[in-house]
């Protein structure tokens, strides 16, 4: 009689390897395993034949990354969604992603249940759970992490009795993750938020004061809101994201040293490396700043922390994401041109900004010849802005020689 089968998120690491036999011996399920290529830069094929010798009667290997940039990246960019002001986001959004691929699978192949390798510790069990027991509460979710007791030396030790391969290499003090949009790094001496992250913590970009002696200019377009071009080529997104991975690492761009509080309500010092993402967020930002109202730009700050929020702890097939993402979609529409970005020594710099929607008039700004502002009309503006103050004033704050009883502010004459 053939058994039911589960759907385990598959990295071809020690954990998830030994995760085949050991659901099969607890569950009594057949493991189908599931790789999906988010730009880490792995072989995914060689992964999935590696599940396959492992005990898997199936393996599922899907490049995402174009469907990561353009119904994730870009979005949460348009947003501006950067968690805490310093975390791009980039394993946050990668996960709802790979769960609800993993949930289409699941229904493709008939499992009943959905595994993965999270930790009880980390955000990213929220973030898969969650977004399983939206899309179909019917599936089981297994968790070995959080259930088994096993050490590293009795893992290697289980997979050698199952004739698991284990990759004779160095185990790093570090525990990563990577995709197209960052690279995350924690563990180790980093747990020490004193100490300073050593130089093979690093992994995308040179140490900024081993960069180039020279800053490089580079040309972002934008289109409402997404990038669309590099240095005058029309890009699509991965091939444009990898190259500023390349170039901004090349100048040290994108390392973020980040203390945040974790949704399950711990602090933990995380060490990011995220080119794309920082030269993008402020060239986009900047871009803002030419084409929307203040009032909009204002508005838009709050949404961008709501979406970054909704982000990080997991929310992302929510109905309040509707909501937030007709506003921004709103909001990006005359978002479209161009930012000059410069890169030195750790430093992305917009330098220069231009668009055919630009709210910004030389005419009025300047101070030399072509002025058309009304300078007469100053005069009545401050009158009026001021009067609420100046009869407050008058009324109570200097009644009776009271004066501005205000905190380390003396009074009037004083």
């Amino acid at each position: 009689m053939p058994r039911d089968k589960v759907i385990l998120a598959y990295s071809g690491g020690l954990d998830t390897s030994v995760m085949v036999p050991w659901i099969g011996e607890k569950y009594h399920l057949d493991v189908v395993a599931f790789t999906v290529d988010l730009g880490q830069g792995e072989d995914i094929e060689r992964i999935r034949q590696k599940a396959l010798k492992t005990g898997a009667v199936d393996a599922v290997a899907i490049d995402a990354r174009n469907l990561f940039v353009d119904h994730f990246v870009w979005p949460a960019l348009m947003a501006g969604a950067v968690y805490e002001g310093k975390y791009p986001l980039a394993t946050a959004l990668g996960r709802p992603l790979i769960a609800k691929l993993m949930v289409d699978t699941a229904h493709e192949h008939g499992a009943r249940a959905v595994a993965h390798g999270c930790t009880g510790k980390g955000n990213d069990q929220v973030r898969f759970d969650v977004t399983f027991q939206t899309l179909d509460p019917s599936l089981k979710i297994i968790a070995p992490v959080r259930e088994w007791k096993m050490t590293r030396p009795e893992e290697i030790e289980f997979a050698k009795k199952h004739g698991i391969p284990v990759e004779a290499t160095k185990e790093s003090p570090y525990s990563l993750d990577l995709n197209l949009w960052g690279r995350s790094c924690e563990a180790g001496v980093l747990e020490d938020p004193w100490e300073e992250p050593p130089p093979d913590a690093f992994g995308w970009t040179v140490a900024p004061e081993k960069a180039p002696d020279q800053p490089e200019y580079i040309e972002i377009e934008f289109e409402r809101g997404r990038p669309i071009g590099l240095d005058g080529e029309r890009l699509d997104g991965v091939p444009l994201i990898e190259r500023l991975n390349k170039v901004g690492g090349k100048h040290g761009v994108g390392r973020i040293d980040h203390v945040e509080n974790r949704l399950v309500g711990i602090k933990s010092r995380e060490l990011y490396e995220a080119p794309a993402a920082v030269i993008l967020h402020d060239a986009h930002r900047e871009l803002e700043t030419l084409v929307l109202s203040k009032q909009a730009v204002r508005f838009k700050t709050f949404v961008a922390q709501e979406y970054a929020d909704m982000i990080y702890n997991g929310l992302w097939f929510n109905g309040f994401h509707y909501d937030l993402w007709a506003f921004v979609q709103s909001n990006q529409r005359f978002v479209s041109g161009f930012t000059r970005v410069k890169l030195f020594k750790g430093k992305a710099t917009v330098v220069g900004r231009r668009s055919e929607h630009s709210l910004y008039s030389k005419k009025l700004a300047t101070y030399e010849g072509g002025d058309v502002f009304d300078h007469d009309a100053a005069k009545g503006f401050i009158r009026l802005w001021g009067l609420g103050q100046q009869t407050q004033a008058q009324q109570q704050l200097l009644k009776g020689g009271r004066g501005f009883d205000m905190p380390g502010l003396p009074g009037p004459g004083k």
